[in-house]
C-alpha cells in the first residue's frame, strides 16, 4: 500500500514538473481495494480496468521502473511507451489493461472469462470500472451475457462517489450501486473500500463463486480518491471538510495501527519499510529518465497481431 501511495505521490510531482504528459489520474486513497485483492487471488488470475491503473501493475509485483518508465514513454515501459498513464498492460501477471474509454473494459472482462470457460481454464478475472462506467449501456448488455453463461468474473466498482466531479447521487436515482446486479439476479454486495480486510473477504468469496461455475458477482467497493479525477481537476464540486472526513479514514493508517498493535510490528520496522519503499520509487524514476525513446518505426509495430488462437479451426 505504501509503495502505491509513494509512487502516485511522485506521479502527481513528476507532472507537475512536465517530466511527461497527456492525462494522469491517481490512485491515492484507495489502495486498500488492491492490497485486499492481492492475498484472494491466485497469479493466473486475470485483472483488467480503466485509466487509472499505475497501482494495479504494482499491486501484481510489477517492477515499478517498468510502470514509470511507461509514465515517461520509454522504451522499456509495460507498453514499451506507447500508452503512457492510462494504458498499463502486463501479460505475465495478467494484466490486460488500462483502457481510455469509460465503461469499454466491463464487455472486455466478460470476454477473457468466456474465453477460460470455453478453454475450460480455471481462471476468474476481475474487471474494474468506476461509478460513473456503471452507468454505461455496456454493463447491462455484459451482465445479462454474464449471468446467463455463468462467466468467471468479478465487476469490481471502485466507488469513490464521483464520476469526474459528478457525485453518485447526481447520476442515478439508484445510488447503492450493488443494485444494480438484482435485475439479472447476480450476487451482489456493498464492500468497505477502505478496509483491505473487508476487501478481501470479499474477493475471496466471490472468487471461490466463480471456480466453482456458479457464475459472476458484483462489488460496490465503496472507497475515496484524496485527489482530483486528473491532474487538471480543480475538485471545486467537494468540500475539504468531506475530504477531511475521509483522510481521517485513510487505510495506510487503518494498516499501520493494525500492525503496531498486534505486534507484528514496530514502527521501527515500518519506517525501515517506508525508506525502502522510497529509495524504490526513485530508483524506478532514474531509471525511467535513463531509458531511450522508442524508435520511428514503433509507430507501425503493434498494431496488428497473427495468431493461432485455441478458437480459430482450419
Amino acid at each position: 500500500m505504501y509503495l502505491m501511495r509513494k509512487f502516485e505521490e511522485r506521479c502527481g510531482q513528476l507532472y507537475i514538473q512536465q517530466k511527461f504528459g497527456g492525462f494522469c489520474h491517481l490512485y491515492i486513497g484507495q489502495e486498500a481495494i488492491l492490497a485486499g485483492i492481492s492475498e484472494a487471488i491466485r497469479p493466473t488470475d486475470r485483472m483488467i480496468t480503466a485509466y487509472r491503473d499505475h497501482a494495479h501493475p504494482l499491486a501484481l509485483g510489477t517492477d515499478p521502473k517498468f510502470v514509470m518508465a511507461e509514465l515517461y514513454g520509454r522504451r522499456t515501459g509495460t507498453s514499451k511507451g506507447k500508452g503512457g498513464s492510462m494504458h498499463m498492460f502486463d501479460k505475465e501477471r495478467n494484466l490486460f489493461g488500462g483502457h481510455g474509454i469509460v465503461g469499454g473494459q466491463i464487455g472486455l472482462g466478460a470476454g477473457i472469462a468466456f474465453a477460460d470457460k470455453y478453454r475450460k481454464e480455471d481462471h476468474v478475472t476481475l474487471c474494474f470500472f468506476g461509478d460513473g462506467a456503471a452507468r454505461q449501456g455496456m454493463l447491462h448488455e455484459t451482465f445479462n451475457m454474464a449471468m446467463t453463461w455463468k462467466l468467471p468474473v468479478i465487476f469490481i466498482v471502485e466507488n469513490n462517489k464521483y464520476a469526474m466531479g459528478t457525485s453518485v447521487e447526481r447520476t442515478s436515482n439508484v445510488t447503492d450501486l450493488e443494485q444494480l446486479g438484482a435485475s439479472y439476479r447476480m450476487p451482489s454486495a456493498t464492500v468497505d473500500g477502505m478496509s483491505p480486510e473487508a476487501v478481501h473477504d470479499a474477493i475471496k468469496e466471490a472468487v471461490e463463486r466463480g471456480r466453482k461455475g456458479e457464475g459472476p458477482t458484483l462489488l460496490d467497493i465503496q472507497t475515496y480518491r484524496f485527489k482530483g479525477h486528473s491532474m487538471s481537476d480543480p475538485q471545486k464540486y467537494r468540500t475539504k471538510a468531506e475530504l477531511g472526513e475521509y483522510q481521517e479514514q485513510d487505510p495506510i493508517e487503518h494498516v499501520r495501527k493494525v500492525l503496531i498493535d498486534h505486534g507484528w510490528n514496530t514502527a521501527e520496522d515500518l519506517k525501515a519499510v517506508e525508506k525502502e519503499v522510497k529509495a524504490q520509487v526513485e530508483a524506478s524514476i532514474k531509471f525511467a529518465e535513463e531509458s531511450p525513446y522508442p524508435e520511428t518505426n514503433e509507430l507501425y509495430e503493434d498494431v496488428y497481431i497473427t495468431a493461432d488462437y485455441p478458437f480459430v479451426r482450419d
